[in-house]
């Protein structure tokens, strides 16, 4: 080494400094490499996280949610509120869309939503104050059905047969899985031992948005039973105070939906069975005959009325077993809310106008009257 000279040492260090320089520049494109690749995967997450935000949730999900947005609310707290009720993924992603497109003056209210639905559409329905989606499927329920009578609703507007939906309906399994889903509503008197269907009655009629070509005969039911939990769990409160359960409500409301003729008339008539059922009379209400035989038919005949069934109200005191049809809201709150009369009797005329007696003598004059 002592042989070296000093050209041959600084040619040496030029060699080694070389080497250095080489493998800095190996090691910064290796880097490099490595933060172009990460770089690339982190941006195709967020790319992907993005997207995925700016879809629906799931297009397929027929769930109605309700959201609440407080009068003064600005984006932010929509935004949250509806990342927090489900409808969409992430909040800060569809507040940066509404900007993006200059989407502002929402409204307070409360809203049926569904995971469904497009930010788009969600943004339309908050500027307009109501849901804004078009349905590919509405199917309308009339007050006064029995599920016989809405099975074949249900044969007229989708794929499916009456047979099927009334065999889902009057199913034990699919009845034990509902009274689980809904214990509000659904509680052990609609087993009862002379209850005919444990679920009649309890369809809320309704006209019910679908998002699918053909929903499925549970997602219809299912989708009725939520309208009748919401509906009903409003009086929940006025119920536990009268000492009273969900299903005499929905049994009296049915008298009352299949007996009035006019608006005003449920009130009137719910206060005729209240003063026969303090008094220990019979109700006499024609429409649990017809129910008892199973049949339908205009008028009812004096044999009719012996039929021995526990349905049958001129043979038995009180109300059925169970709701003999599917109530609207206005029979619901008539029968929580009565006329306060003496009445004891009433009939219908040939118009279809109700007639309220105090006296049977009066009565039987009103059928004089309005019916001979």
């Amino acid at each position: 080494m002592g042989n070296e000279t000093k050209k041959d040492i600084m040619f040496k260090k030029m060699k080694n400094k070389k080497k250095e320089v080489k493998l800095v520049r190996k090691i910064v494109l290796i880097i490099t490499f490595l933060i172009i690749i990460v770089g690339g995967i982190g941006g195709l997450v967020v790319y992907n996280f993005v997207e995925s935000a700016l879809l629906p949730l799931d297009p397929n999900s027929e769930e109605t949610i309700t959201v609440d947005i407080p009068i003064g609310s600005g984006l932010d707290t929509i935004s949250s509120e509806l990342e927090e009720s489900g409808v969409i993924k992430n909040a800060k992603i569809f507040k940066y869309y509404a900007k993006f497109n200059n989407e502002s003056q929402f409204q307070a209210g409360e809203y049926s939503l569904t995971k469904a639905m497009t930010l788009d559409e969600i943004i339309e329905s908050l500027k307009t104050g109501k849901v804004y989606r078009e349905p590919i499927l509405s199917l309308t329920i009339p007050e006064g059905l029995t599920l016989e009578q809405i099975g074949q609703v249900v044969e007229k507007n989708t794929n499916h047969s009456a047979d099927d939906f009334f065999a889902l309906v009057t199913s034990e399994e699919f009845v034990d899985r509902m009274m689980i889903k809904y214990p509000n509503i659904l509680g052990a008197e609609i087993k009862g031992e002379n209850v005919r269907y444990a679920l009649e009655g309890y369809l809320f009629p309704a006209t019910y948005p679908f998002f699918e070509e053909n929903p499925s005969i549970e997602t219809i039911v299912d989708t009725m039973l939520a309208n009748t939990d919401k509906v009903v769990t409003s009086y929940v409160d006025l119920l536990q105070a009268e000492e009273k359960s969900v299903h005499w409500l929905l049994t009296f409301a049915s008298l009352l939906e299949e007996e009035a003729t006019a608006q005003t008339d449920r009130a009137t008539i719910a206060s005729v069975f209240y003063n026969r059922i303090e008094e220990g009379m019979p109700l006499q209400t024609d429409p649990t005959v017809l129910y008892a035989k199973g049949t339908h038919k205009d008028r009812v005949l004096f044999e009719d009325l012996e039929f021995d069934n526990p349905y049958n109200t001129y043979q038995n005191t009180g109300l059925p077993p169970g709701p003999i049809a599917n109530a609207g809201k206005s029979s619901i709150e008539a029968t929580l809310d009565p006329s306060d009369t003496d009445y004891f009797y009433f009939l219908a005329d040939k118009e279809g106008t109700n007639h309220f007696s105090v006296t049977y003598d009066e009565h039987l004059q009103k059928i004089d009257e309005f019916l001979k």
